[in-house]
């Protein structure tokens, strides 16, 4: 049994960002459910930011077992 890493990324926008949480939410869960992940190890959000400082997205990162 060995672990791995998937990554998965959003794009944020103003005054749309729940809704982008919602499908990220949805885009992992259905990676789990459609690999038959049993376990997750850790979750992990960081967000991308422009040249201002602003966020412009996140990155999510999900290691589990193989």
């Amino acid at each position: 049994m060995g672990y791995k890493v998937k990554t998965f990324g959003m794009e944020l926008r103003p005054l749309k960002a729940m809704q982008e949480l919602f499908a990220l939410d949805a885009m992992v869960n259905a990676f789990v459910a459609e690999n038959g992940v049993k376990r997750i190890v850790s979750v992990s959000d960081s967000p991308t930011t422009d040249d201002k400082g602003e966020t412009i997205g996140l990155v999510r990162v999900v290691a589990y077992e193989d």
